[in-house]
């Protein structure tokens, strides 16, 4: 199956891409995990539900109307529902390794002789007393849930943690008619103030979600950090808290707020791991790019979240600059961005700066008890990380290697930024050799071994 040009991921920033580098000439091969295409933020409800106005759950619905329309006059071959798991690099351009549908296991490869990589982000999860228990969910998780299956995930529901993914979860449940008792807020909005000037372009669509939460009555809880989650078999409760100008839970201020559904969640980290794998330089937890979006690795480009948490609008104009920088090295012409992608992408990426403000508060680690399920896959608690931490473990690495933390299905995904903030360290890429799990017949099947077909 070959192509001139493979763009993992169908987001925003991989459906600019791909429009870019096929206007351009190039022949463009989209692929995607997800049935659909539009990513996380342009996830539509399934065509059997009879959504019969999908466009009331999303913001910048144009948008994404204008880049469906595109795709389906263009003639990019579109990929859904193929999940990959490798880039290999070869003599003559790349090997995709994908495996196909809902089961994952039957494998397919895609040629091509560049690759452009719009893999997104994943949630930043930080755990805390009773977090395991059902009722709990990502922020993200709850979006989905919205858009995917047009279903909530209760009736009363507190959304809590940093960073500006609260607000359309927030106004999203109760425009659904979701009781919302509360928006709980870790950062202080001084901190943000300091940032107007960067920030002014998210002023309208935040201040759509502030009137959102106005007319539903739900009332915001800033500088606070939910503590403990309490139930038995289901959620039926949290306690919050005030901080500090430390970020330490103020004592005296703890109060119970009664739930059903807690959707908790403190932004995103980008997906690197194809990147990693194809050996692309990392400028901390992101890939790094030129001002044409490409990295240190010749013929690979990157796009959106993977090099930079900033949203959709900057995922877009990023994917744009990317794919038009992509079919001019194929061709040997110049690139030939939009000015107004040049202009967007300088000024959201100031914007996405100033968000780094929304942070989670820097001692969370001070509220788990030993007893406080750390890594969910392995059933670490983190007592037990403490333990391998008193044993001399000082990263990562080496709690893993002495309590498990981090080798089950998720790969660390999910417990690694709260292991590191246990050992008093910032979140490190964790060096994985696939960017999925992949089933050991798949794997015997890439390279056989001498004399057998």
């Amino acid at each position: 199956m070959p192509t001139d040009l493979v763009v993992i991921g169908a987001g925003p920033a991989g459906l600019a891409a791909a429009l870019a580098a096929s206007a351009r000439g190039a022949g463009v091969t989209l692929v995607d995990a997800a049935a659909q295409t539009g990513g996380q933020f342009y996830r539509q409800p399934a065509a059997g539900l009879g959504a019969g106005r999908p466009e009331a759950l999303h913001h910048q619905w144009r948008t994404w109307e204008r880049l469906r329309d595109g795709l389906a006059a263009s003639a990019v071959r579109v990929l859904t529902e193929h999940h990959v798991w490798c880039v290999e690099r070869t003599s003559d351009g790349f090997t995709v390794h994908a495996l196909l549908g809902p089961e994952q296991e039957e494998p397919v490869e895609v040629h091509a002789r560049a690759v452009l990589l719009a893999t997104g982000g994943y949630e930043y999860v930080l755990p805390f007393p009773g977090w395991t228990l059902p009722g709990v969910v990502t922020a993200g998780g709850a979006q989905a849930m919205l858009k995917g299956g047009l279903v909530v995930p209760g009736r009363r529901a507190v959304v809590a943690g940093s960073g500006p993914l609260l607000l359309p979860v927030a106004t999203g449940l109760a425009a659904a008619g979701v009781e919302v008792a509360a928006l709980v807020e870790s950062t202080d909005p001084k901190r943000l103030a300091r940032h107007a000037p960067a920030l002014a372009g998210k002023l309208p669509e935040g201040a759509g979600h502030a009137a959102g939460l106005l007319r539903h009555r739900v009332p915001a809880l800033t500088r606070h950090t939910v503590v403990r989650a309490h139930g038995d078999d289901r959620l039926t409760g949290v306690t919050v808290a005030a901080l500090d100008a430390d970020g330490r839970v103020r004592p005296g201020t703890a109060r119970h707020l009664p739930c059903d559904t807690l959707a908790v969640g403190h932004g995103m980290l980008p997906h690197t791991d194809l990147a990693e794998t194809l050996g692309c330089r990392l400028d901390g937890l992101t890939v790094a790019v030129d001002t044409e979006q490409r990295t240190d690795v010749p013929g690979v480009w990157a796009a959106g979240e993977a090099t930079g948490i900033g949203g959709a609008a900057l995922a877009l104009a990023e994917g744009h600059i990317a794919g038009c920088s992509a079919a001019a090295h194929l061709y040997g012409t110049a690139p030939d961005p939009a000015p107004a992608a040049l202009k967007a992408r300088a000024k959201l990426r100031r914007s996405a700066a100033a968000l780094d403000a929304c942070a989670p508060p820097v001692h969370w680690p001070e509220h788990l008890t030993d007893d406080t399920v750390v890594c969910r896959c392995e059933e670490v608690t983190a007592g037990s990380v403490r333990e391998a931490l008193d044993l001399g473990a000082g990263d990562e690495r080496t709690v893993k290697l002495l309590t498990r933390a981090g080798m089950g299905w998720c790969q660390g995904r999910m417990c690694g930024t709260a292991i590191a903030g246990l050992a008093g360290r910032a979140p490190t890429p964790a060096k994985r050799p696939f960017a999925r799990p992949v089933p050991l017949g798949v794997l015997a099947r890439q390279h056989p071994q001498e004399g057998q077909s």
